[in-house]
C-alpha cells in the first residue's frame, strides 16, 4: 500500500535515488533552468537532503519512492515526484501531510514553473512577496506564499 515515510537513514543510495527523482521532475518542469543551472544545483540539492529538518518520501507498493518533500521548520523546500507519478495525488498527499502533521505554512515557487504555482494555490497557498533573484542569486524570481486562513 502507498505510505508517506520519514527518510530516517540518508545513505549514499538513498540520496542518489531521491536526487534522480529531482532531476526528473526539474527537467520536465523547470524548463528555464540550463544543463550548467542544473549541474550547478546537485551538489546544493544533495546537501538540502543531507541537512533538512524533515525528508519524507511517498513509497507506493513496490516499496519504490515516487516523490519526496523536505521541510525546514514551518516551510516546504522541495518537493518533487516523479514525472511518470505526476497528476496521481502524490504531490498533493505530501503536501496535505506537511500542513497537517508538520505545521507547514510557507513555500518559494519559481516564478516561472506556472505548474508549481497553480499547484501550490490549489492547496490553498497564496503569494505575498516576490523576489527578482533565487537564493543561489540567479535571475530567476522567487514567488513566496503562505497558506491562507482558513486552508486546510
Amino acid at each position: 500500500m502507498d505510505s508517506i515515510q520519514p527518510i530516517t537513514a540518508r545513505n549514499e543510495e538513498c540520496l542518489y535515488r531521491l536526487l534522480n527523482i529531482w532531476e526528473l521532475s526539474v527537467r520536465y518542469t523547470h524548463l528555464f533552468l540550463s544543463e550548467q543551472d542544473i549541474d550547478t544545483l546537485r551538489p546544493l540539492v544533495i546537501q538540502g537532503m543531507e541537512h533538512i529538518s524533515h525528508l519524507l518520501a511517498f513509497i507506493d507498493d513496490h516499496d519504490q519512492s515516487l516523490g519526496f518533500i523536505g521541510i525546514q521548520d514551518n516551510k516546504i523546500e522541495m518537493l518533487f515526484v516523479e514525472p511518470a507519478a505526476m497528476g496521481k495525488g502524490i504531490g498533493k498527499s505530501l503536501v496535505a501531510y506537511a500542513i497537517q502533521t508538520l505545521n507547514v505554512r510557507y513555500v518559494d515557487v519559481n516564478e516561472q514553473n506556472p505548474q508549481a504555482l497553480g499547484f501550490y494555490e490549489r492547496m490553498g497557498f497564496q503569494v505575498f512577496e516576490r523576489s527578482a533573484l533565487d537564493e543561489q542569486g540567479s535571475p530567476f524570481p522567487i514567488l513566496h506564499m503562505k497558506l491562507s486562513i482558513g486552508s486546510r
